[in-house]
């Protein structure tokens, strides 16, 4: 197929590779020169010919059914949101000529919100920019500024790694959920720099994305080291923003009567910036 995209047949081939025999019950005799199965195993499991699941990753056929797509993903033991992603990737797309970079506007209601907000709270736009934030999502961390990206903030900036203490499993579930946020539509030339910036400046990124792996953004308790307040647990709330192209409002809230006073104590040692 040329140098044309093959997303369904590079994602199917990241996975295989991340399944061992032992998962999939096959016995292991001898030395294997592949890491994980072979493609003649995921056919035989998947119920396929090797011929035809060759061709779905070489990209010569680009449009199997639903069903040798569930097959498929129950062989690469696939949770529900990898499943919805790869079946995405087989529903195909017509070609389309190469955008410009889209701006991404706040609507100015969601911007208000934001602003008035008594919890940290930010808009991410579908690359994972930061396009708006109150002063006490700034005040959680320096990075949560309008013009920052949470992606590159996450992998290249020490400062903002040291946020973390489970840094390596924060890096992981940002990448397989900006996958996921992505879809299938990587032909944006703004998705086309970050992804290539990244590889190139980041090796953990680079293996990474790798991976394929898809996970939903959705909330999630997130544990923070904050140098002036200390550890800090809060839920990560995740709400789409309607009528946007994938902008995502992100609020951080503790458990009741739970850090409480410490997001107060940030509030009011750390002084404000101006709202975006």
């Amino acid at each position: 197929m040329g140098d044309e995209p093959n997303p369904l047949g590079d994602y199917v081939r990241a996975r295989r590779e991340l399944v061992t025999p032992e998962q999939a019950g096959i016995p292991v005799l001898g030395v294997r020169r592949v890491p994980g199965l072979r493609r003649e195993e995921v056919a035989m499991l998947a119920g396929i010919s090797a011929d035809y699941y060759l061709r779905l990753e070489q990209g010569r056929d680009r449009n199997p059914s639903a069903q040798v797509l569930e097959s498929l993903a129950r062989v690469l033991r696939l949770d529900d949101d990898a499943t919805a992603y790869l079946l995405r990737l087989g529903a195909g797309k017509p070609r389309r000529r190469r955008r410009r970079p889209r701006k991404e506007t706040v609507p100015p209601g969601i911007a208000q919100l934001v602003a008035t907000l008594p919890l940290p709270a930010l808009v991410e736009g579908r690359y994972f920019d930061v396009l708006a934030a109150n002063a006490l999502a700034t005040a959680l961390s320096p990075r949560f500024v309008a013009g920052g990206n949470r992606l590159r903030d996450v992998f290249l900036d020490p400062a903002e790694q040291a946020l973390y203490p489970d840094w390596e499993d924060a890096a992981a579930g940002l990448v397989a959920g900006f996958r996921e946020s992505v879809g299938t539509d990587t032909d944006d030339p703004r998705f086309i720099g970050l992804v290539g910036e990244l590889s190139l400046a980041s090796p953990r990124f680079s293996e990474l994305w790798a991976r394929h792996d898809v996970v939903a953004c959705e909330g999630t308790p997130k544990t923070i080291d904050h140098p002036q307040v200390g550890a800090l647990r809060l839920h990560r709330e995740r709400l789409g923003v309607a009528g946007t192209a994938g902008q995502t409002l992100v609020v951080y809230h503790p458990d009741p009567g739970t850090n409480a006073d410490k997001l107060t104590l940030l509030a009011t040692t750390i002084r404000p910036r101006p709202v975006t």
